[in-house]
């Protein structure tokens, strides 16, 4: 069984080159809303994210509301283990796929061939998993004998096939997503919306940050919304959505 869990998680960036004591930082810390504070040895600190706590489980599709700066992109980032809390819990069960950076591991010096071994290694496939894999991958990107040569020499499109196929190649238990993936040439969209529909129903859990409102209706049956990196409101997505609504209103 998939779950997630955080439990009183606060995440804080240290900015070494600003003393909390000068004028500059005081204005910051005015015109921030107070998301600037100071840690033991006084260097200006931003607070990205504050004592946040929820649970997921399976069939749990959580979507991330909140404007530009709100602490979505964080949070995800704390969900798949690239930020660590400075403070709280992450209970991670589950094979967890993040497509919040699909490019994530690429390298533009390797073929492609070799970024999908490398890339797959990364995301935990094993040898043996990765031979199954390839070719099916390779197949999906239509790149035919691109594949040999370094990414370094594809256009935007063949690279966004290769990064799509590769961050899309197993099967999750978690998914985790900043944005709808709708990116692509004309020829290959029908085919990323299909991948990615299956990519996200087969998915235990999900947790999908996006301005787009609409997507978040049809998505997720709850929401979490943050402003400065706080929990503001939590529940059924319509409930969220609801309260979003209402404080953009006023």
């Amino acid at each position: 069984m998939a779950c997630l869990e955080l439990e009183n998680v606060s995440v804080e960036f240290p900015v070494y080159d600003a003393r909390a004591k000068s004028l500059k930082s005081s204005l910051l810390a005015i015109g921030s809303g107070g998301r600037l504070g100071q840690d033991a040895k006084r260097h200006v600190t931003v607070r990205a994210l504050k004592q946040l706590s929820f649970s997921l489980r399976d069939g749990d599709r959580l979507g991330l509301i909140g404007h530009n700066g709100a602490g979505k992109t964080t949070l995800l980032r704390v969900l798949s283990g690239v930020y660590e809390p400075c403070r709280g819990r992450v209970v991670r069960q589950g094979r967890v796929a993040s497509l919040i950076d699909i490019t994530f591991g690429m390298s533009w010096d390797n073929t492609g061939w070799e970024n999908i071994l490398i890339c797959g290694l990364h995301q935990g496939l094993d040898r043996r998993m990765l031979r199954d894999r390839a070719e099916e991958i390779a197949a999906f990107t239509g790149l035919g004998d691109f594949l040999h040569m370094p990414v370094r020499t594809y256009s935007s499109g063949m690279y966004f096939r290769l990064a799509f196929a590769i961050s899309t190649c197993i099967e999750p238990e978690i998914l985790l997503m900043d944005e709808w993936i709708s990116a692509g040439d004309a020829s290959f969209v029908e085919k990323v919306e299909e991948r990615l529909s299956g990519f996200v129903s087969r998915s235990s859990i999900l947790v999908l940050a996006s301005h787009d409102l609409g997507l978040l209706r049809r998505m997720c049956n709850k929401a979490l919304l943050l402003d400065q990196g706080r929990i503001v409101a939590q529940g059924p997505i319509e409930q969220v959505l609801e309260a979003y609504e209402g404080k953009a209103a006023a």
